[in-house]
């Protein structure tokens, strides 16, 4: 199966500067953009928009908890309506910038917090389920977590992810920091392929672990990112959609 590189991305505000955008959009198909909840404000996602579709890039949402002091990374305490209402609001944000640039919306993935909520919860997992289903894309997740078992019910494409730059347990849960920490790219690289070949990833304790993926993220705010998305792409070529 082709595999396609993501990234989460477009999480500047105002002022302050998060992660190498223009050195990462040409290394990648998928562009998870921040829709001002955890990070970004409207130049930011009209300038990634923008960005995006001068090198061909596809771009999804990427919508969090309300948490903008706290990256997103922090869990939220919400009820159902309360939770779809701010997703919708998200994800309708950033639609209307894709419209502006005749692009389609892509996907939507979670960010940070919310998507570990739902990796557990089926809660917050349907709630992100009936937000989604309004824009009628596929939605970003985790396999054989409640991700894939509450968006498949509710008649969702699923695309299941896997990230080059995050660390997982023995459990095989993603560890979800709130910084994140720079990665080896060679080792990154050499891991991602593992998954591609084998099918298995490694915890953080060197535990194997089943990993079905067609998705590759990588975080732009990873101190290495544009090195690790450069040697994750080389390695990956045989398997690239």
């Amino acid at each position: 199966m082709a595999i396609v590189l993501n990234c989460d991305m477009g999480e500047a505000f105002g002022l302050y500067r998060c992660g190498d955008d223009e050195g990462i959009m040409p290394l990648i198909h998928v562009a998870n953009v921040a829709c001002g909840f955890h990070a970004s404000d409207p130049s930011v996602m009209r300038k990634t928009v923008r960005l995006a579709k001068q090198h061909g890039v596809k771009v999804g949402a990427h919508p969090s908890f309300p948490d903008l002091q706290g990256f997103g990374r922090r869990e939220m305490k919400m009820g159902h309506d309360e939770l779809v209402a701010c997703i919708v609001y998200q994800v309708g944000a950033l639609k209307t910038f894709l419209d502006l640039e005749g692009m389609p919306l892509n996907h939507v993935k979670p960010h940070g917090a919310l998507y570990g909520a739902a990796s557990r919860d089926a809660t917050v997992a349907g709630a992100i389920a009936e937000a989604v289903a309004l824009f009628g894309v596929p939605v970003m997740g985790m396999a054989g977590t409640v991700h894939e078992e509450v968006y498949k019910g509710g008649g969702l494409a699923f695309i299941p992810e896997y990230y080059t730059d995050l660390d997982y347990t023995d459990e095989g849960k993603l560890i979800i920091t709130r910084e994140h920490e720079a990665k080896d790219p060679d080792e990154a690289a050499r891991r991602a392929v593992r998954v591609a070949k084998e099918g298995l990833a490694t915890s953080i304790n060197g535990k194997d672990l089943p990993m079905r993926a067609e998705c590759y993220c990588i975080h732009s705010d990873t101190p290495t990112a544009v090195p690790l998305a450069k040697a994750v792409r080389e390695a990956l070529k045989p398997w690239l959609a």
